[in-house]
Order: structure tokens, then C-alpha cells, then sequence
């Protein structure tokens, strides 16, 4: 792959950026700090930000069927939020083990329905971050107005939720297993079934967030890598992306064509620079696909 040239969106610094979303309706982005217990929005038109501050980690965030409601994923509970009041206006989970578990990366399924991971807590009272060392994340799906399902369990960090163009697979790692997954999926019913190891020990880093693109390829970022990887529907490399941070942490697909990929970034204290923490977008040569909302 040619080397596309990365744009800094947003200099927001965060601890841990993650999250991020398009929203065509508003042309904006959504993203979140999960440490700074914080959710972003940039305008991408004029560039302008805001922020807003919440009780509990923000780890991911969702489109609905109300272009004014996002579903905020918090650390132990999942709620709708008004974009245009700023205020939460329906709780439509909460987390059994909170606050020694939390909830992790966050997407919508194309029946409409969230799938979302969790895993050991490791946000500090002080916003700085714990080591992970206990194998108690999940998965799940929730459809609104329904219980959630636990689907499978015993992972160290459950990251990285796509499915792919024509809707039978579906994709998922552990973060702490240097694992991506899949399994075949029922988009009807939302059901998934068979799972498989996919991508895995790839030594560049660790999987986090992903996004799919129209022909089927995982565009994956790799926490401790720089680089976000693309891999075919064969689980082979098509090409990496080298990253002006070290910790990449998931991307989205935005423009009116897809054509734009939106990444967020992580601090690293080990070797800091003045780009972590910032979200970033560049150009692609395919076409993505767009994030489904959350059915209401």
C-alpha cells in the first residue's frame, strides 16, 4: 500500500482516545477519552470541538435511529444521550461487576442490534491506568428494549466488533490474547456461531479497533505498533499503514464516499510525543463502509 499522508483532526491529548464514529447527518465525529471520563464531537466542516464530562470511563460510542440520540457505552452502563440538550436520557444497560469490570469497544450489528465487549477495569479513581491481568471480559449483544445476551466469556479485553459487506461473518479479538476472531453470523436473527482464529501473534503491537471496508478487508490498529493493518477476508496482510503514534486505537470510515479514515491515538509513557492522544484522518484508495445505528 502507498503511505497516505495522516492529518491531525484534533489535538485533544487524551489519555486513551477511542471510540470514534462518523456522523453523516452532522458531518461531525464522535470519539471519546476513556480515561478523562470524556466524549468529543469536531465539527469537520469548521473544525471546532467540544467536550463533555461524564461520571464513569466513555469507551465507545453508537449511532441510533434518532440522528439526535447517540448510545454512549460507559464503564458499567450503556445509555442514550441527546446531542442537542447533552443530557442522558435513557439507561439501557448496566453492568453487572461494575466497578471491578467495565465495558470496552462498542458496534452495531446490520439487524441494528449493539454488540459490545468487557473487561477488567483498569481506570484508576485518578484517571491513570491499571494493568490488565484478569481473564473476566465478555461478550455481548444488546438489542434496545431487550435483556442482554452473554455470548462468550473468559477473555483478558474484548475489542474489535465487524461484520462483513455481505453480512454472514463477524469479527471480534481479545486485545490480551493478540487474537482477532471470527464466526459465522445470522444478520437476521443476529446470532453468531463457529468461532475461529482469524488473525493472530502478529508481532506489531496488539489488536484494538477496527473498521471494515467495502471489499471485505479489516483495517486493524495496533495498540504499541504504529501502524494499522489491512487484512483480507483470507486472514493475509494486504498492507500496513505506518502511524505517527505509537498506540493507534480504532478508526471509522467518514466522507460521503467513505473514502476518509478517522483514527484515534493513546498516550504512551514510554515514548512520548507531542501527536498521542490526538485523533487523525487520511485518505484511502477503497471505499468504506458506514457504522449501522443502533435500532430504537
Amino acid at each position: 500500500m502507498i503511505q497516505p499522508h495522516i492529518r491531525r483532526l484534533a489535538a485533544t491529548q487524551d489519555i486513551c482516545g477511542e471510540g470514534c464514529v462518523w456522523h453523516p447527518q452532522q458531518n461531525a465525529v464522535y470519539w471519546t477519552d476513556i480515561n478523562r471520563r470524556l466524549l468529543h464531537r469536531c465539527l469537520l466542516a469548521s473544525g471546532s470541538i467540544e467536550s463533555w464530562a461524564f461520571d464513569q470511563p466513555v469507551t465507545a460510542v453508537a449511532l441510533t435511529t434518532d440522528q439526535n440520540l447517540l448510545a454512549l457505552i460507559l464503564g458499567g452502563r450503556i445509555v442514550l444521550w441527546d446531542s442537542r440538550t447533552h443530557q442522558e436520557t435513557d439507561i439501557l444497560f448496566r453492568l453487572p461487576g461494575w466497578p471491578a469490570l467495565r465495558c470496552n469497544d462498542a458496534r452495531v450489528d446490520p439487524a441494528g442490534v449493539l454488540w459490545f465487549g468487557t473487561m477488567q477495569n483498569n481506570v484508576q479513581p485518578d484517571g491513570s491506568t491499571a494493568q490488565v491481568t484478569a481473564w473476566e471480559g465478555a461478550l455481548y449483544s444488546l438489542a434496545s428494549g431487550s435483556e442482554a445476551k452473554q455470548w462468550q466469556s473468559g477473555f483478558g479485553i474484548v475489542n474489535t466488533l465487524a461484520w462483513s459487506p455481505n453480512c454472514e461473518t463477524m469479527y471480534f479479538g481479545d486485545t490480551l490474547a493478540n487474537c482477532l476472531y471470527r464466526g459465522s453470523f445470522d444478520p437476521v436473527r443476529s446470532l453468531l456461531a463457529n468461532r475461529e482464529v482469524f488473525f493472530a501473534d502478529f508481532p506489531r503491537g496488539l489488536p484494538d479497533g477496527s473498521s471494515i471496508d467495502a471489499e471485505g478487508y479489516l483495517w486493524n490498529c495496533r495498540f504499541g505498533g504504529a501502524c494499522i493493518v489491512r487484512i483480507a477476508p483470507d486472514g493475509s496482510i494486504a498492507g500496513i499503514i505506518e502511524t505517527p503514534v505509537r498506540n493507534p486505537t480504532t478508526c471509522a470510515f467518514a466522507a460521503s464516499d467513505a473514502s476518509t479514515l478517522l483514527f484515534t491515538s493513546a498516550a504512551d509513557a514510554a515514548q512520548p510525543n507531542e501527536l498521542e492522544g490526538s485523533l487523525f484522518s487520511f485518505e484511502t484508495s477503497v471505499r468504506g463502509t458506514f457504522s449501522t445505528p443502533l435500532r430504537l
